[in-house]
């Protein structure tokens, strides 16, 4: 498990006051289910390719689908960025995009001969 990106205790000591309560049945380890929904998060992956070692790819789902409804990481990320002080710099990237397997194909199939006959040419 060493090759495996964990959040350290003094980071889960930060956000475990913004953790909802337990409801009298123990939930599963927050460290390594947080760990695992950012390592899937970070590398786009789908949730039942999150590693084994993070636990069941269900908990992780289903943790990250009820913590987001109930607003858990919005208070998070709003309080560990209000602490900062104004930033100097501010950026924004949006660049996770998927396509879907076929995608690639598609030239091969002629569906965009304009570029096939430029790639061509060139």
């Amino acid at each position: 498990m060493s090759d495996l990106m964990l959040l350290s205790e003094a980071q889960m000591r930060r956000i475990e006051p913004y953790f909802p309560l337990s409801h009298g049945v123990p939930r599963a380890d927050d460290r390594l289910v947080l760990s695992g929904i950012i390592f899937v998060l970070r590398n786009g992956l789908r949730w039942r390719d999150a590693p084994k070692e993070y636990g069941p790819h269900k908990t992780i789902y289903n943790r990250f689908i009820r913590w987001s409804r109930l607003g858990v990481f919005n208070r998070i990320l709003a309080e560990l960025t209000a602490k900062r002080g104004r930033p100097e710099q501010l950026m924004i990237d949006a660049t996770h995009l998927k396509a879907h397997r076929t995608a690639a194909s598609l030239l091969k199939k002629g569906m965009f001969p304009d570029v096939l006959d430029a790639q061509k040419a060139g």
